[in-house]
């Protein structure tokens, strides 16, 4: 029994190291943290397990616009406590050439239940391509590492369903792209400081683990599939995918991106996406910087028989601050043209928050509170359906575990 014992030891090590290579799970930084592996004695093979779970409470107050109250509607809704995300995956390396890594996140339904599942082979430093289901190369504020965010709710102008005066066969887009199914080349050029990402998906988002798109007819022989791409330049070498983390205190990073992509026949074959953004992001020791701009051009697809297109942007500018070793106070601005270019009137979202990293527990407590504001309108009935959907007044306190 010992020398078998010594056999299975010496094929496979478990230990307690830092981790590489391996940490870009998107999910979780697993960079420098101590943790669980299973690593082969050179070092070719490495399997390293994770999880995150994050726990919310939630207060949200609606205006009266929108609400029925022959049925009782109250100005508080979709309030109570929420599972964001319960994730629970793994990531690994063979022999330096080939990165895996998939992730089931258990407090989602449907397609969205497999959140990840992926593999890059890389050719060299420069040149890598990924295949599988991961995040598309579009918004700093989706590419930040899931558990490193700033604040426990991505930016409102990306989430939020955009306004128009059409009914589409699925619900109105988004300009945030989030995750996907696709192939993608990438690589870091020049020291690490320049950066690229070019990739096809299927454009139909998380949600669909299936093959579902044509051929479009508006441009003959294309696939109807979402075209995307993004170049990035880091003046200090490679920058984290966090926006504030208290074992990176003394460190200097910055990046400054663009890109671009096209959803061909999104929507159920009624619309094409054009989307474009311009990302800065800054850390230096205690202080965490970013700014987004992002901007959206739909366009009816020639089956639809609509002659209008529809032009959004938005963006938003965030900054947070360690006043002490695991407190980080945080705030952000947040803008949107929802019911577009053609009519007059903004929504704005300011919020305030902090972190609170409970040390040596790999806990971290979120908490902020964001106001919706309207500006600029023509009338009074555009005001009102500018915010439909979203709460004037928003709390949210967030407990998260990460392994």
């Amino acid at each position: 029994m010992k020398r078998i014992l010594a056999l299975i030891l010496s094929a496979v090590t478990l230990s307690v190291s830092a981790q590489t290579d391996e940490s870009d799970n998107g999910v979780v930084s697993l960079a420098g943290r101590e943790g669980f592996s299973i690593k082969s004695k050179k070092g070719d093979f490495i399997f390293k397990p994770y999880t995150l779970i994050q726990t919310a409470a939630k207060y949200n107050w609606y205006d009266d616009e929108g609400l029925d109250k022959a049925y009782n509607q109250d100005n508080v809704m979709n309030s109570g406590f929420a599972i964001p995300y319960a994730i629970l995956g793994f990531t690994g390396k063979v022999y330096d050439r080939i990165s895996f890594n998939l992730c089931i996140n258990a407090a989602a339904s449907g397609g969205a239940l497999l959140q990840q599942a992926w593999f890059d082979v890389k050719a060299n430093q420069s040149l890598s391509f990924r295949v599988g289901k991961f995040k598309t190369p579009y918004t700093h504020a989706y590419l930040t590492t899931l558990g490193e965010t700033l604040l426990p709710c991505v930016p409102t102008s990306l989430t939020t369903n955009v306004i128009m005066p059409h009914v589409l066969n699925a619900v109105n887009p988004t300009i945030g792209t989030g995750f996907d199914l696709g192939v993608m080349a990438h690589g870091l050029v020049a020291n690490q400081k320049f950066s690229y990402e070019v990739g096809i998906f299927n454009g139909t988002g998380a949600g669909v683990n299936s093959a579902t798109k044509t051929l479009s007819d508006d441009i003959k022989g294309l696939p109807s599939l979402f075209y995307a791409g993004r170049i990035a330049v880091m003046p200090f070498g490679y920058m984290p995918t966090s926006q504030g983390n208290p074992n990176n205190l003394n460190d200097k990073k910055m990046i400054i991106a663009l890109s671009a992509n096209t959803n061909v026949e999104a929507q159920s074959e009624s619309t094409n996406d054009t989307r474009a953004g311009f990302e800065f992001a800054y850390m230096v020791n205690k202080l965490y910087f970013a700014t987004e701009f992002y901007y959206m051009h739909i366009g009816f697809t020639d089956r639809q028989k609509i002659d209008d297109t529809f032009d959004y942007w938005g963006g938003y500018a965030q900054a947070g601050y360690f006043v002490a070793p695991q407190w980080q106070v945080a705030a952000r601005y947040d803008f949107m043209d929802r019911n577009a270019t053609s009519k007059d009137g903004m929504i704005n979202m300011p919020a305030i928050g902090f972190n609170y990293f409970i040390k040596d527990t790999n806990l971290k407590l979120q908490a902020m509170y964001q106001y919706m504001g309207r500006k600029g309108h023509d009338t009074q009935l555009d005001r009102d359906n500018d915010d439909l959907g979203l709460a004037t007044h928003s709390v949210t306190v967030m407990l998260q575990y990460a392994f």
